[in-house]
């Protein structure tokens, strides 16, 4: 099979290299998955580049997600399970196998169902976004009837974030720097969009009412204004950081009996993750996700899809083995 794969860190022109490699089997408890698309996170592109180093056993071909069908089951899979549409999440994470490549191997909980309504392209763009914001979202207890606050809203995890938040019968409410962002965050579902920036973004939010939940990437920023729009008894749940250091006022956390969770993927329980993953199906089968704006780029071209990820690119950035 033709596959994208590094054996030492380094930028993508250096380290990234695509060719033949013999097609992995299945083990117990694991599928073979023909891959459609694959998806590229950041992390994808930090860890090839040495920045969020993992072993590598051999060779790694990289990332996380994807989308494809199910060509072979190993021992303890239900034989029914060939020929099924999923998605993936996580297929590199201790293991060499990534998406970057015409075939997969993986625990077979982690190739999800994907409804007859969800594309290949929506299925590449779920995987670790989708899962961190459904995780964020429902750590507090139902959201129906609740107003939710997504900081980054036409993120990926941002995207995702509002139209689960929605889906769930949350009010939204998104924070977005620049007129493209706000238009994206808005068409996911938000009911307002912020510039987070302005001096007036605090008085902004609160006009749409108080905020019960904060899903935020950037805690440190984002935080004097957190604590203002949030409702006594609210939540913050940060899941990334610009790298800004955190120093948290006691009182005023206390008088408004705040509540601040911390959210990383690659720790979190692998039931909780499993049970996400179901209710995301769920979501994409009532038709609540659509997938992000898509750069997307054939397999050879893998170098400048990492490179178009370091960049910047919005949206999501696939590569496309169809």
């Amino acid at each position: 099979m033709r596959a994208v794969r590094y054996e030492r860190e380094g930028s993508a022109a250096e380290v990234l290299t695509i060719g033949e490699i013999d097609r992995p089997a299945p083990g117990p408890g694991q599928v073979l998955v023909r891959v459609e698309v694959s998806g590229i996170n950041p992390s994808d592109v930090k860890t090839r580049a040495g920045l969020t180093p993992r072993p590598i056993d051999g060779f790694q071909i990289p990332h996380m997600d994807g989308a494809g069908e199910i060509v072979e089951v190993g021992p303890g899979v239900p034989a029914d399970r060939v020929g099924q549409r999923v998605w993936l999440w996580l297929a590199a994470f201790g293991s060499r196998w990534g998406t970057a490549a015409e075939y997969t191997v993986l625990d077979a909980t982690q190739a999800v169902p994907l409804p007859g309504s969800g594309t290949a392209e929506l299925g590449a763009c779920l995987g670790i976004p989708a899962l961190t914001a459904h995780q964020c979202l429902f750590s507090h207890g139902p959201l129906d009837g609740r107003r939710v606050l997504v900081h980054g809203g036409a993120g990926a995890v941002g995207h995702f974030a509002i139209e689960l938040a929605r889906w769930a019968g949350a009010d939204v409410v998104a924070t977005a720097s620049t007129e493209d962002k706000a238009a994206q965050a808005s068409a996911a579902g938000a009911s307002a969009v912020v510039d987070y920036r302005s001096p007036e973004a605090a008085e902004a939010i609160r006009k749409e009412g108080p905020i019960d939940l904060v899903v935020d990437v950037a805690v440190a920023t984002n935080w004097d204004l957190d604590v203002a729009v949030l409702r006594p008894g609210g939540a913050i749940v940060a899941y990334a950081t610009d790298g800004k250091p955190l120093q948290i006022p006691v009182r005023p956390a206390m008088i408004a009996n705040l509540r601040l969770t911390f959210f990383l993927l690659y720790t979190h329980p692998r039931a909780a993750l499993e049970r996400a993953a179901a209710s995301i199906s769920q979501a994409i089968g009532e038709g609540a996700l659509t997938p992000l704006p898509v750069t997307s780029f054939g397999l050879a071209d893998a170098v400048a899809a990492h490179e178009a990820v370091e960049s910047g690119t919005p949206g999501k950035v696939l590569l496309d083995l169809r």
